[in-house]
């Protein structure tokens, strides 16, 4: 990844004094449908129009794509409001179709960019071509597999390069449809700072209420943009209608939300201080998760005790799990002290909810 500041070349051209945002239907569902959507985004501030052509569903049965003759339709879009045209591609005949109806920027999704092999076929595809490329996070969270496809492209000659933080799927169920694990995109940002970060909000909440909080987390983070499903009717659209919002409602959060700008000498300091600082209140809110989760182990631990009637306290397990976290303590840093006050408090919560469940 030699040379990186040229990734953010294709971005800078846009000249914005705001992040890219870029809006549209999850799905190209009808002529009629994309061209209205098209029509109410012109004057907002999206720059580009977004609408899925081929749709990948997890189960087969759900609407799959109306397929490359959705490409007319963004290509008519474009004539009409001079937007930008983006859709997902997924192998590299999607590529050819999409080269041919002059799509301005392509996007791979998550569920191709878990496999290197249609990743170095899509990256061939796209050889001596200078379309600006977004790479979508894995499904699952495995900063490697999302680095690795980047590297893949950039290998290819592909230089306008960028990726969209889309959420990662796990397996208990949360106030998320992807759980957003932040601190994958913010170890990739600190790794490669030029690399253009784009955040799709709609995946990540699966729902509309909490789209804007994560917009503004992502622009408090310094993303470079956002990728917003819009749809003029979202509550009848044919593919996740529960995380669309209109474009009415898209000029609302963009009017809401705070951007930061360099306007003064202590400016880059503020941006840089804001910037950790927002660092922290995501891995504080991790923490709590984590802590919560830990508590509900101990529930189920004291209801196993009080059904074979063992006592509470354990002196023997304590001190092998204290024993084993100093140590861990001290290869990440911590000292033994900090390590000592802190276990001892998770020890004596996770204690009086043992004694709770002993009481019921």
């Amino acid at each position: 990844m030699e040379n990186k500041k040229e990734l953010r070349t294709w971005l800078n051209k846009f000249e914005l004094d705001h992040p890219l945002v870029i809006a549209g239907p999850c799905s190209a569902e009808t002529e009629k449908q994309v061209l209205e959507i098209a029509n109410q985004l012109k004057n907002t501030d999206a720059t580009v129009l977004r609408a899925g052509i081929w749709k990948p569903r997890t189960r087969p049965g759900n609407f799959e794509g109306v397929g490359a003759l959705g490409l007319k339709w963004l290509q008519k879009a474009k004539e009409e409001t001079g937007m930008l045209i983006t859709t997902e591609v997924a192998n590299a005949n999607h590529v050819e179709l999409a080269l041919k109806h002059d799509v301005d920027i392509l996007w791979i999704g998550a569920r191709t960019t878990v496999s290197p092999f249609i990743v170095q076929e899509i990256a061939d595809a796209l050889q001596g071509t200078d379309k600006p490329v977004l790479i979508k996070n894995p499904v699952n969270p495995d900063l490697s597999l999302w680095l690795g496809a980047v590297e893949r492209f950039y290998t290819a000659g592909i230089n306008n390069l960028g990726v969209i933080h889309r959420g990662f799927s796990a397996y208990e169920k949360t106030r998320y449809r992807n759980n957003p694990e932040w601190q994958l995109p913010i170890d990739l940002q600190n790794r490669f700072p030029d690399l253009p970060l784009i955040l799709d909000p709609s995946h990540i909440a699966g729902r509309r209420d909490i789209i804007f909080d994560l917009c503004q987390t992502a622009l408090d983070l310094n993303y470079d943009g956002l990728m917003v499903e819009t749809h003029h009717d979202p509550d009848n659209a044919w593919s996740d209608a529960s995380q669309q919002i209109t474009p009415a409602a898209l000029v609302k959060i963009m009017n809401d939300l705070k951007i930061r700008k360099e306007t003064s000498a202590g400016a880059e300091y503020n941006n840089k201080i804001n910037t950790l600082r927002t660092q922290i209140d995501v891995i504080d809110h991790q923490l709590i998760e984590v802590l919560g989760k830990r508590m509900k182990v101990s529930d189920g631990i004291g209801a196993l005790k009080k059904s074979n009637n063992v006592a509470v306290l354990q002196s023997k397990r304590w001190n092998e799990i204290l024993g084993k976290m100093i140590l861990e303590g001290e290869e990440n840093k911590l000292s033994e002290e900090f390590i000592l006050r802190m276990f001892k408090a998770i020890h004596q919560e996770s204690i009086n909810h043992q004694e709770k469940v002993f009481k019921q």
